[in-house]
């Protein structure tokens, strides 16, 4: 299937650039002018992904973060990787409340939260070379 649009964004592992990517993110998915509910959706997902590499992939370390949205005609694509630490074992960190960073009060609820409002997630992973998340979108339009 041919993409309708994408788009390719790179930003510094700042938790402040978490909003920005949220944002851009939305943005980009709003000219297929889906409801309200999947751009919510879209958000808290992406929220989540830059905020996993922000706090695990670098820690308290400076990194890229490269966001990808690919646009489709029924649904949406959106890639975020980072070039950290990377996961040594993927099913445990997908496990609900599992956290790497207890020291920060973390939930380790981010990949469930990903899971629940995306309708699909991969996590690709190598240790020392960073983590890739792939989730897409059924685009419900209004």
């Amino acid at each position: 299937m041919q993409p309708v649009n994408r788009m390719k964004t790179e930003f510094l592992s700042k938790s402040a650039n978490e909003a920005f990517a949220r944002v851009v993110a939305a943005s980009f998915v709003a000219q297929a002018d889906p409801s309200i509910d999947v751009l919510a959706d879209i958000r808290t997902a992406v929220s989540e992904a830059v905020t996993n590499s922000v706090i695990h992939g670098y820690e308290e370390k400076e990194g890229i973060i490269t966001m990808e949205c690919i646009l489709y005609q029924d649904h949406v694509e959106i890639i975020i990787e980072d070039f950290g630490k990377g996961i040594s074992d993927i099913e445990q960190a997908k496990t609900p409340l599992f956290t790497t960073r207890p020291d920060l009060e973390r939930s380790g609820m981010g990949f469930t939260v990903m899971e629940t409002f995306m309708d699909s997630l991969e996590v690709d992973s190598i240790p020392g070379k960073g983590t890739k998340i792939r989730m897409t979108k059924q685009l419900v339009c209004r």
